[in-house]
């Protein structure tokens, strides 16, 4: 009856607690049979181990007998490798991994093993898997370290990184676990697309993804489509106009809105900047070319920030992901955007191109028929999960219960008030001896506050976008007595904070002084990251506390709560604000802010479907002709003398029909990348039919249909002119003099979706400042 009870209790807190998780009865009920071959598989040598491990790819099907022995293998493999018993809630992940969940694990419960395991268990299956990481490092990283795991399990493991070159990376994708970036992935799959030749193809059909760090990749990341872009030439950066935007003043040449989304020109700064280009009208016909410049660097120069959107490094504009406070390597705006704040910062102008193909996170996870994932936040998210992935999320429970002690908000009226409480709050910890992280929002203010830190006496090492590559030896240091450390974003950062430092030298002082304590200097716009940040104190029952600091002026605030009520006060001498009022205004801008996001993100995916769907026509389309002597048929049918002269001259039937299906390629793959440029400007310009009361998305699709049906025989057509037009010699055609010319350098893109805002507004934003002028 007690047993009874508890399992109803427990059935009742998670329908309760968290919405969305998956029911864990019946993996738990399979744990003591795990445990049971414990003993016999003791008993086995390696290669017997190995050989065991073999049988389960004989097994049929894929029942709770398979999902026993392969938990079973894996725990003992990783005690042999690792010297790691993989603990019951390890077992548990496993278990919900091998099933597709999402499973949620605290920080430092083991996730890694957990997701080896299951990626073995799906090798064992017969299935490819793909671990998705959220950068390099993890990937590298973890398939290193489970390495030895993998080889008594008889399965070959590979990582991919920026690095590799395509032989790597079709290595890497032989094996039967790789684990990559999110992004490394997803670039690789749009350089697949890309290729003339089969044998250039470097990733295998898609069959398993595991996600580590789910809810960022899935949700965070799914906001930043990838986009693939080839070069062309030197960017056009208009720098005399940015020399006349430079000097504009907010509020009366230009204001913006308030959540920083939009700038836009007042009467006053029209005025400035057509008398500066030598009188032109910026709103007539002659000045409209001048008109896009002057708009892209206002963005530039009103809405982007150094040191909190980009760095400038080396000499070159650097992005930073705001989501991991990390340079988005290889990542770029938009050329007129990325030209205007390289103009801004008179910085060297880079090559700029056309966009070659795209591909969101969400269409990139929508490849592979069976998809996991792992995070210690995923309950927050589930209905984004269930409702983009159709996943659902299984709660896995803590090891050792958690013992943090999470502390009331401290608020104040102003920033600058607030920071001189957080100084005093590290001086009084760092006092006790007890480890501090404080967690930033940006790169500024972790550098602003390190910078007041040590003008008190209080050293601190500072982890951000400028030495990220240095950030796993940081984070495990950050537990030791008396260390004091400042972070940007530290969600995916994939390294524990041990207490007393990785030699573990002071764990039990520290442990006696409290544990690791954690600051926050603002409360992040999402509830997820605010739990990731707590979440580095208190690993594995570890003592710890975490506190955060908020100012009623936080740009969290500011962009999505403003109004603020009146009649809040705070003390006169420290600004402190003790009402319950002003913490019910932070946590009303946090739910506006996540419900941006969430907008964001349904609004990417409503416009990407139909692209995801065309894409998906094209790409069965350019595979027939990468795979098959399709173009070559196709050719010969539509210039049978040139093809019989090309004929001739090559003698050779493989040669010929790779001319053939290169010249075809190049065509479908321009008219494919003239096809995005087309919908790009559909969705600037789509949000005017508000205006007249017509649904955007209709009309997006309205435009879009047609345009698209007409790619496959454009290609044919062009595809024959150029063989009509093109010169054969005894060495068969020169492409490139025939106009066959790719792009011999490609970049990535950082492209933001801004669709929060509904159609009329966005209509309302774009034209407002005509409106102003007359």
């Amino acid at each position: 009856m007690a047993a009874l009870i508890s399992r109803v209790g427990k059935r009742l807190r998670r329908i309760i607690q968290r919405p969305g998780s998956v029911e864990l009865t019946r993996y738990e009920a399979l744990l003591p049979a795990v445990e049971k071959l414990e003993p016999e598989l003791e008993k086995l040598s390696d290669e017997e181990l190995t050989e065991r491990a073999g049988k389960v790819r004989e097994s049929t099907g894929f029942g709770d007998d398979q999902l026993v022995e392969v938990c079973a293998l894996g725990r003992e493999a990783a005690r042999r490798a690792l010297g790691e018993r993989a603990f019951d809630v390890q077992v548990l992940g496993t278990m919900g991994l091998l099933t597709g969940h999402v499973v949620q694990m605290e920080t430092g419960e083991g996730k890694t093993l957990a997701g080896a395991l299951a990626a073995a268990g799906y090798a064992l299956r017969g299935k490819r898997a793909h671990v998705v990481t959220v950068n390099d490092y993890l990937a590298r990283r973890d398939a290193e370290w489970m390495g030895p795991v993998y080889a008594l399990l008889g399965v070959s493991v590979g990582w991919v990184e920026p690095a590799h070159s395509r032989e790597d990376r079709k290595e890497a994708y032989a094996k039967e676990v790789t684990y990559g970036a999110v992004a490394e992935i997803g670039f690789d799959v749009l350089r697949d697309r890309l290729v003339t030749r089969e044998e250039d193809l470097v990733q295998p059909a898609p069959e398993v993804a595991i996600v580590d760090e789910a809810d960022s990749v899935l949700v965070d990341e799914a906001r930043v489509p990838l986009v693939m872009a080839g070069s062309i030439d030197h960017s056009d950066a208009d720098e005399e106009v940015a020399n006349i935007v430079r000097r504009l003043r907010l509020g009366l040449h230009y204001e913006t809105d308030s959540d920083g989304r939009n700038a836009w020109l007042t009467t006053a700064g029209a005025s400035v900047v057509e008398k500066s280009l030598g009188g032109i009208d910026l709103y007539g016909d002659s000045g409209s070319d001048r008109l896009a410049a002057v708009n892209v660097a206002l963005h530039a120069h009103a809405l982007l920030t150094r040191d909190v959107d980009y760095l400038v490094r080396d000499g070159k504009v650097q992005l930073i992901n705001a989501a991991r406070g990390r340079v988005a390597e290889l990542q770029r705006w938009p050329d007129g955007l990325q030209a205007a704040v390289e103009a801004k910062e008179q910085v060297t102008a880079t090559d700029h191109g056309e966009i070659l193909d795209s591909i969101t996170v969400q269409a990139l996870l929508a490849r592979y028929p069976e998809v996991a994932g792992m995070t210690g936040t995923a309950v927050a998210v589930a209905e984004q999960l269930r409702e983009f992935y159709k996943l659902e999320v299984a709660v896995i429970p803590p090891n050792t219960p958690n013992v943090r002690e999470d502390l009331a908000d401290r608020i104040f009226a102003s920033p600058s008030q607030k920071l001189r409480a957080i100084e005093e709050e590290v001086r009084t910890v760092h006092e006790t001896g007890r480890p501090i992280l404080v967690g930033t929002q940006d790169v500024a203010e972790s550098e602003e506050l390190a910078e007041k830190l040590a003008k008190v006496g209080l050293e601190s090492i500072v982890l951000n976008a400028r030495n990220d590559a240095e950030e796993a030896a940081i984070i495990a240091e950050a537990g030791k007595k008396g260390a004091v450390t400042v972070s940007t974003q530290m969600a995916g950062r994939g390294t524990d904070i041990r207490l007393g430092g990785t030699d573990g030298e002071s764990r039990e002082e520290v442990v006696e002084l409290g544990g690791l304590h954690v600051i926050g200097t603002a409360r992040y716009p999402s509830s997820r990251l605010d739990g990731q940040l707590r979440g580095r104190s208190g690993r594995q029952g570890d003592p710890g506390s975490a506190i955060f600091f908020a100012s009623l002026n936080d740009e969290l605030v500011l962009s999505n709560a403003p109004d603020i009520p009146e009649g809040i006060d705070s003390d006169e001498e420290t600004g402190e604000i003790t009402d319950p009022a002003a913490l019910r205004q932070i946590n009303h801008a946090q739910r506006v802010a996540e419900g941006v996001d969430l907008e964001i993100h349904r609004n990417t995916w409503r416009y990407t479907r139909l692209i995801e769907r065309q894409r998906g026509d094209l790409l069965a389309h350019r595979d027939k002709v990468l795979r098959t002597t399709l173009a070559a048929e196709e050719l010969e049918k539509a210039q049978p003398e040139k093809f019989a002269e090309l004929k001739e001259k090559l003698d050779d039937e493989a040669r010929l029909e790779q001319i053939s299906r290169e010249v075809l390629l190049y065509h479908l793959d321009q008219l494919w990348s003239d096809h995005l440029a087309y919908l790009t400007d559909v969705r600037e310009s789509i949000h005017l039919r508000a205006l007249a009361r017509e649904t955007p998305l209709d009309e997006f699709h309205r435009a879009a249909i047609p345009e698209f049906h007409k790619i496959i025989p454009e290609a044919a057509t062009r595809a024959a002119k150029t063989l009509e037009e093109a010169e054969i010699t005894d060495d068969g055609i020169d492409l490139a003099d025939a106009g066959v010319r790719r792009a011999n350098t490609t970049w990535t893109y950082l492209v933001h979706d801004n669709p929060f805002d509904s159609d009329f507004e966005q209509t309302v934003k774009k034209v407002r400042s005509m409106i102003r002028r007359k």
